[in-house]
């Protein structure tokens, strides 16, 4: 990663968005995926989910996690989510991070290891 102040640097990193049907189910899958190594960060925020599912509009509340991570990590983290994810078909959307805080994105770098920096 390229050190600098952060501005109109291409980045490895990602965010990746999914959903749960509960704050429960939502906590428990951010805490995994941290545990996990896969996420650095996982913020959660209640939602409004208006979709379409087998032919009727749903209207549920949901839970969104926006997942912190490295590009060279979702694969596994898409295999992680579908593994623990009580949903058959959830969402898991990656967003590049085009820029962000140097420090910030080293401390995301690290968070995201299989071996944590000393």
């Amino acid at each position: 990663m390229a050190a600098n102040d952060g501005m109109n640097q291409t980045s490895p990193f990602c965010l990746v968005l999914t959903s749960a049907a509960s704050e429960e189910q939502a906590d428990t899958l951010a805490r995994l995926i941290v545990e996990a190594r896969l996420g650095a960060c996982v913020q959660i925020q209640p939602i409004k989910s208006i979709y379409r599912w087998q032919g009727a509009v749903c209207a549920e509340p949901e839970w969104q996690l926006a997942i912190k991570t490295r590009q060279a990590r979702f694969a596994a983290l898409e295999r992680f989510i579908r593994q623990h994810h009580s949903y058959e078909t959830p969402e898991i959307v990656q967003l590049a991070i085009s820029a962000g805080s140097a420090d910030y994105l080293r401390w995301l770098d690290q968070g995201t290891r299989d071996e944590p920096a000393p």
